[in-house]
């Protein structure tokens, strides 16, 4: 069962300035550009810690935002509910629920927390380190519970609010109703095997801040991400699949096409298709098979055709959204899905609540 609690969080205090001004993205939401425009946002910006220039240097930051006031720890233990507001890539808005708790990260062979996409060591190496040195956690990872969640709304003002999240103490947080129920990772893959290997050098389960949210919440919802394939003239000149005449024809078939097998539309210069796969498989798994040389990725079908239009990218390749109940049958079996399988919009804020490692 997993081992879910309230934790004593830390906090951004007042002297910090506008809670707006001090969150961000996660790290790998966060462009070169961007993580400039956060760092002279705020010298208290959340980025100082997530995007440093050293680990080292994250570590003691957050030593003088501590010990300074610019950071403050909760008196008492909470579970956090949390909302939060988003308009999706299809332009649609929506409201998520879910609840921010502390994890004991067990080991995947527990089969308490699930994992559904491959990560990268030096990724996974990199977010090790500065955890190493730092010791806390800015940002919950986003884990999906195939289960209700009491996530009511309190009758009364949000505890913490900014940039369309907003967050409630729960004091009485129970996790019982969710039973031996299997947790799902939809994003932060790398944190929380960071976590794990953390436990192994301290001898001790680390925990994790996570977002808990229900697979039936009406705001949960997964988006695709395309594939653009640079340095690969053998894609472009592929005569397989059924031709169509526009993008948009084409994704209108491909939204008929039965999900018991793996479709995508191949964009070429001169050429678009319908590229049928095989039974069981994933749209994924299907552009999977042309490896990872040259690929790149998108959550916008306009910017996937465009850059074969300026021949920046010899094809694309557009997706269906993974379906979440895939997404499980995948995890349950013990398999991994390709890098960038699904795209969980929005990713959750880092500097709303920090989470120590050790409580």
């Amino acid at each position: 069962m997993v081992d879910l609690q309230p934790f004593r969080a830390v906090r951004y205090s007042r002297t910090a300035g506008s809670l707006a001004d001090l969150v961000a993205p996660p790290y790998d939401a966060v462009g070169r550009e961007e993580r400039e425009q956060l760092f002279s946002r705020s010298p208290y910006n959340v980025v100082h810690l997530t995007l440093p220039e050293s680990a080292e240097q994250a570590a003691g930051l957050y030593d003088d935002w501590l010990s300074s006031g610019v950071l403050e720890r909760e008196d008492e233990p909470a579970a956090w509910l949390l909302t939060e507001e988003y308009v999706g890539p299809d332009g649609v808005g929506r409201e998520r629920r879910g609840i921010i708790v502390s994890l004991a990260a067990e080991p995947y062979e527990t089969g308490d927390v699930l994992p559904h996409e491959r990560t990268h060591p030096r990724i996974r190496e990199e977010r090790l380190r500065l955890l190493r040195a730092t010791r806390v956690q800015p940002e919950p990872i986003f884990l999906l519970v195939d289960a209700q969640l009491d996530v009511e709304l309190p009758g009364r003002e949000p505890d913490l609010e900014a940039n369309g999240s907003r967050l409630w103490r729960l004091a009485d947080f129970d996790s019982t109703p969710l039973g031996d129920k299997s947790l799902l990772i939809a994003d932060g893959h790398h944190r929380y095997e960071s976590a794990l290997e953390l436990g192994k050098e301290i001898g001790a389960n680390a925990r994790i801040m996570a977002l808990l949210v229900a697979t039936s919440d009406p705001g949960l919802h997964v988006f695709p991400t395309h594939r653009t394939f640079a340095g690969r003239p053998e894609l472009a000149e592929l005569e397989d699949g059924a031709t169509v005449g526009s993008v948009d024809e084409a994704l209108a078939l491909l939204a008929d096409e039965p999900r018991t097998r793996s479709a995508v539309v191949a964009y070429r210069r001169g050429r678009i298709a319908l590229l049928r796969g095989e039974e069981g498989e994933l749209d994924v798994e299907l552009v999977d098979r042309f490896g990872l040389d040259g690929i790149g990725y998108t959550q916008a079908t306009s910017e996937a055709a465009a850059f074969v239009d300026r021949a920046e990218a010899d094809a694309a390749f557009l997706l269906r959204p993974t379906r979440v109940e895939d997404v499980f049958a995948v995890a349950r079996r013990g398999e991994r899905m390709p890098p960038k399988s699904t795209y969980f919009f929005p990713k959750p804020l880092s500097g709303l609540l920090f989470h120590p490692v050790e409580l």
